[in-house]
């Protein structure tokens, strides 16, 4: 287990459009697993390969749900409907924390690790997360999408 540095804002990476990945290999895996145990040990539950430095399109996702880890290489929103307003944090950006609005149903076409591609479909808070790492990867931060910033005692605590 490799826990990576994670890239604060201002670093000019996290503004950069992403290289599509070619090479499916052990580095592959092995920055995946990387990013993981980076993302878990940071209390995330998105992170995206430039805020480790990469500017390739590899994120991954665990809102710890029954989906689990999602890897997603070279992925692109297919569809989306509806809409929702809600919190979003950032790793890159710590102790700052809005409200975006984003779509509330997403589809997804990624390839996972062995570079097969896959559609998956997410709802609610999935859907912001894949949203926002995905973001990431075209150079978007969620700061440019705040209706309003607000205080970590205003988070709502689900429960």
């Amino acid at each position: 287990m490799t826990i990576l540095d994670i890239v604060k804002y201002p670093d000019p990476v996290l503004e950069q459009k992403c290289e599509t990945v070619t090479v499916f290999d052990k580095r592959l895996i092995r920055l995946l697993s990387n990013m993981y145990d980076t993302m878990l040990e940071a209390d995330g539950v998105g992170l995206a390969a430039p805020q480790i430095g990469i500017a390739k399109r590899i994120a991954i996702v665990d809102i710890d749900d029954k989906h689990g880890k999602i890897e997603l290489i070279n992925p692109e929103i297919v569809d989306e409907e509806g809409e929702q307003v809600g919190p979003e944090g950032c790793l890159s950006f710590p102790d700052l924390y809005g409200e975006v609005k984003r779509a509330d149903y997403v589809k997804v076409r990624a390839q996972n690790r062995k570079g097969k591609w896959y559609e998956l479909e997410a709802r609610g808070f999935l859907a912001r997360a894949i949203q926002h790492e995905i973001d990431h990867l075209n150079g978007v931060l969620f700061t440019s999408k705040v209706l309003r910033y607000f205080e970590p005692d205003e988070l709502e605590v689900e429960g």
